[in-house]
Parts: structure tokens; C-alpha cells; sequence
């Protein structure tokens, strides 16, 4: 396998080392894109497409009194998020689960935040995926997609680089509403589940 298409997901050798190196190259990233969202202390939060798990972390840090949850189809990837955040799962705080974002295993309304950091590249459905998102999330909860906005589906098959527009397009269709955009060379759009849905 081509060591980039670990990117996707992570497997075998090269894979067991992508999860580390998402965690130190995305951190500035996901930073900057926590930044923008606020969940109260006792929030339940969701990451798709958790990787390493160092977002997971964060997460936990912002919300000391609630949950985190981090999803990823790839088993080294939920391995390796487990490890990351080995103390918080022993404490109850956290769970990690093998499980695709077409088709997660939580029930409709559970989260208040559920967060994508370079991932919705590789979603196979977009708008559909979109749809599930807007299921699990509570009403008035926000959905945030934090992204590189750079050339890698160059490089990396299987990958494809959205515009806001097109991000924006298909969360209106699956409902999500109020989104905001903050870009540079990385993108960072926010939407919300409207109030009584």
C-alpha cells in the first residue's frame, strides 16, 4: 500500500505510525478550529474520523464534566485513539468504537457537538453522511468540519477537497442550518441542528 493512502485508513505497518503523525500534523489545525465552538462543560461530543484520538483529548479538556466519543473505521486508528486516552475510558469518560460515520451506532439526539477534522474528504456519501450527523445530534447542536483546504487529492486516491459552497450545499439538504465559515489555507465551517428538531 502506498504510505499516503493511510491517510484514508490506516493499516498494517505504515499504518500503526499515520495515527501519531495525524495527531503532531493536525494539531495546529484542530486548535484553531476548536477555537470557534464553545460546548458547555458537561457537553457530550462526538469525533468522526478520530484517528489518533488527540482531538478526543482536547475535547475532553474543554468539557471536564461530560463525554467524549470518537468513532473511526479503521482498527489501528480506534487502537491507537484508545491508547491516547486510556485514563479518561477507564474513568467512564470516554469511549472509542470501530464504527463508520454511514451508519453510527448511537442513538437519534445523544450528542451536543460532534466535530470532523480532515475526514469528510474520504466520506463515500457525503449528504448522506451529513444526514446521520444531523440524527445523533441533539436540537440546537453544532457540527463542525475542520479541513486543509490544500491539493492532496493530487496525491492521495480516493480523496476530494470540498468549497464551503459545496460543504454548505449539502448540510443545508440534510437540514443543518446558521453555518458559519472561517478560512485561510484551512477551512472551518459550523452548523447547527435547528431548535425542535
Amino acid at each position: 500500500m502506498y504510505f499516503l493512502e493511510n491517510t484514508r485508513k490506516p493499516e498494517g505497518f505504515g499504518g500503526k505510525l499515520m495515527p501519531g503523525m495525524m495527531n503532531l500534523g493536525h494539531r495546529a489545525l484542530a486548535w484553531w478550529g476548536l477555537a470557534f465552538v464553545s460546548p458547555s462543560l458537561s457537553a457530550h461530543v462526538l469525533d468522526c474520523g478520530c484517528g489518533g484520538g488527540a482531538n478526543g483529548k482536547t475535547l475532553l479538556q474543554k468539557c471536564p464534566k461530560g463525554r467524549a466519543f470518537g468513532i473511526d473505521h479503521s482498527p489501528v486508528s480506534v487502537e491507537s485513539s484508545r491508547a491516547k486516552n486510556k485514563a479518561a475510558i477507564e474513568e467512564g469518560r470516554c469511549e472509542v468504537l470501530c464504527a463508520s460515520v454511514e451508519d453510527l451506532p448511537f442513538e437519534s439526539g445523544s450528542f451536543d457537538l460532534v466535530t470532523a477534522f480532515e475526514t469528510v474528504y474520504f466520506w463515500p456519501e457525503l449528504a448522506g453522511n451529513f444526514f446521520e450527523i444531523f440524527r445523533v445530534l441533539r436540537a440546537g447542536g453544532t457540527f463542525l468540519i475542520c479541513n486543509e483546504c490544500g491539493a492532496w487529492e493530487k496525491v492521495v486516491n480516493g480523496m476530494r477537497v470540498y468549497r464551503a459552497n459545496e460543504l454548505k450545499a449539502r448540510l443545508e439538504q440534510a437540514g443543518f442550518c446558521g453555518d458559519t465559515v472561517q478560512q485561510n489555507s484551512w477551512l472551518c465551517l459550523t452548523a447547527k441542528k435547528p431548535q425542535g428538531d
